[in-house]
């Protein structure tokens, strides 16, 4: 599937979301990374990141400390070239404690569909293992797999 370019429809919104929450979920920084503008802007929690080299980095950094990521992105709103979405994802520490983490994203698109500006609120809830809700294999989530509001997320 060609990815989706502004002006948004709902359904290329809903497409764009899901692109997005694949890549992430793939785990592999160098390919997320060219969904951005090489002079993309992010702020994600308190971190400041600017360019695709700087993304490469940080979600290298991200995926070494998350282990078994695996997240969900829902479609909030959209404008012309902005969509906002809120997303949870589950992960472990390395010492093997589970966390939930949950946020909302404001994104902001070039003409050629490349993401030029992130902004993103995060906040990481302690969860025991027996609470997961995020059970596929690693990669892409299923396609029959519950979203965030099936979930009660």
């Amino acid at each position: 599937m060609a990815s989706p370019v502004p002006p948004f429809t709902r359904e290329t919104a809903v497409q764009k979301v899901r692109l997005a929450e694949d890549g992430w979920n793939s785990r592999t920084p160098e390919k997320v990374a060219l969904a951005y503008t090489p002079d993309s802007r992010w702020r994600n929690r308190a971190e400041f990141v600017n360019g695709r080299a700087d993304i490469v980095a940080f979600l290298t950094r991200k995926w070494a400390k998350e282990q078994e990521y695996r997240l969900i992105k829902e479609l909030w709103a959209f404008t012309g070239d902005r969509i906002a979405v809120r997303f949870a994802y589950e992960w472990r520490d390395d010492s093997g404690n589970w966390f939930r983490s949950y946020g909302n994203e404001n994104w902001e698109f070039d003409d050629a569909g490349e993401m030029h500006h992130r902004y993103a609120c995060i906040n990481d809830l302690p969860i025991k293992e027996s609470e997961r809700k995020f059970h596929w294999p690693l990669g892409r989530r299923p396609d029959d797999h519950p979203g965030l509001s099936d979930l009660g997320l």
